[in-house]
């Protein structure tokens, strides 16, 4: 058994997306290592997760966003320095690569990373991590951008069941990516345009959208899937590669004081004869969740990180849109759809072969083969056993950290989730710690502390725990 760490960014009141927890949950759920999170959104980190020694420490791709904004990731840099010390693999797994791919180059040189899980192509890697120092003895895996989740599998084949009927022919939802992607990022907006055009003159309903407020997220999304018939849409990715962020700086720009501008005059004006020169693609969740629905997926024709084959899984569409005329007229006939939803359903849901236990197991597999378990420096602290380390999950209140120091100085059993809770300062004191409510805690009392795993603190309640962070730390 091996001890991970895995280190994260979710901040109090951000975005959150249930693929970035199905992604981060996966390797302690997949596996029989003592997982352990770092939230690096929290002032400081918990001082025994300083202690440790690890088997293994991931650096995940909510944690590597950051960099989009340097100053940001400087500090939460400093923030984790401590594990430059830590002598194991490491691994990156990062995403949308091409951008800031400086600041990645920095974390594989500062903290020592032995392995990169990349969504992209093996030719460009040498081209991301131009500059590593360790670029010749890197460990290198092609992995998807996201991968099934048994779970969600399972909720929307009883969703399927309330869709007896799919009334719409072609549904899509998408906006222009901005013109620092590329030639490659507009075909997103372009692939929606051609077919909101083009479709109705054969006959086909459609439901195409490159609106924000037609958005559509969660269950509404797996709904207007499981109404479509067909879906429509192109690899993520990019055709520039923008090393430091000073072509998206100067692009946004520019188009904020030329917001008419076409984008032949961005390219001129902020990266010319840059575009083409990186090739950046990858398969995206939504594919996998027309798979999923058994709608059929009709794509610019790519390599879908080798989980879809074009006229197998998918209706290849050429990238200049040639056989246009051709699909539609397929589309309009329907007669390869029913076999082409199940042949996609069986090799990329049910097989296996792209789910999130596959991933990590593969993941966990490679980074730690050969290399034996260590005792560690410490033991599995009061946030492990409170679930605490969870994604997405605060950081262990101080008190609670002092207790558990103080138990383990004389006590090798086992400590229960109630001794911690009562030991430490109260169950309901305990409670409120966490949630930061008062009345919130009185409901939870009582309950398993596993229960609060979702909770997001409020940005009040963050910000009242940063400042009494900050004040534990002054003193």
């Amino acid at each position: 058994m091996a001890r991970v760490l895995v280190v994260y960014h979710r901040a109090a009141g951000g975005m959150w997306r249930s693929t970035y927890a199905s992604h981060l949950s996966s390797f302690e759920r997949y596996s029989d290592h003592d997982v352990f999170y770092l939230n690096t959104a929290w002032p400081t980190a918990p001082g025994y997760l300083k202690r440790l020694d690890y088997d293994l420490v991931i650096f995940h791709y909510t944690f590597l966003a950051v960099r989009w904004v340097p100053e940001e990731f400087d500090e939460h840099l400093r923030r984790i320095a401590f594990l430059a010390n830590k002598r194991c693999p490491k691994a990156l797994v990062p995403h949308d690569e091409q951008i800031h791919a400086n600041s990645l180059v920095r974390v594989v040189n500062e903290l020592g990373v032995t392995h990169v899980f990349s969504p992209a192509s093996a030719h460009v890697w040498a081209q991301i991590y131009e500059g590593a120092d360790t670029l010749d003895s890197l460990e290198f895996r092609t992995v998807l951008t996201g991968y099934v989740d048994a779970e969600t599998v399972a909720a929307t084949e009883k969703r399927a069941a309330t869709h007896p009927t799919r009334h719409t022919d072609v549904g899509y939802r998408s906006w222009d990516a901005f013109p620092n992607f590329g030639r490659h990022g507009q075909l997103k907006g372009d692939v929606g345009r051609r077919f909101a055009e083009h479709a109705p003159e054969y006959g086909l309903v459609t439901d195409i959208s490159s609106s924000r407020a037609d958005a559509l997220l969660g269950d509404s999304w797996f709904d207007f899937l499981l109404d479509c018939r067909y879906t429509i849409g192109v690899e993520g990715g990019s055709s520039i590669l923008d090393r430091d962020g000073s072509i998206a700086a100067r692009t946004r720009e520019f188009v904020a004081r030329h917001p008419d501008a076409g984008f032949d005059e961005v390219e001129t004006a902020c990266f010319p004869g840059i575009d083409g020169s990186f090739e950046y693609r990858l398969l995206g969740p939504r594919h996998l969740e027309a798979a999923m629905t058994r709608t059929c997926q009709v794509l610019i024709e790519g390599e879908y990180g080798g989980a879809l084959t074009a006229g197998e899984h998918y209706i290849p569409l050429a990238a200049d849109f040639s056989n246009l005329d051709e699909v539609l007229a397929m589309m309009k006939a329907d007669d390869v759809r029913a076999e082409m939803v199940e042949r996609a359903y069986r090799d990329v849901i049910a097989s296996g072969r792209w789910s999130y236990e596959t991933f990590a197991r593969e993941l966990l597999a490679t980074c730690l083969a050969g290399t034996p378990a260590g005792e560690g420096a410490g033991a599995r602290g009061p946030a492990f056993w409170l679930g605490w380390n969870r994604a997405g999950v605060d950081r262990v209140p101080a008190a609670v950290e002092r207790t558990w120091l103080r138990i383990r100085g004389r006590a090798r059993r086992k400590i229960s989730v109630r001794d911690i809770a009562v030991l430490a300062i109260g169950e309901e004191r305990l409670w409120r710690t966490i949630v930061g409510s008062r009345n919130l805690a009185r409901k939870l009392t009582g309950k398993s502390p596993l229960a609060v795993g979702d909770y997001v603190p409020t940005e009040a309640e963050a910000a009242r725990r940063a400042a009494r962070a900050a004040k534990r730390g002054q003193g």
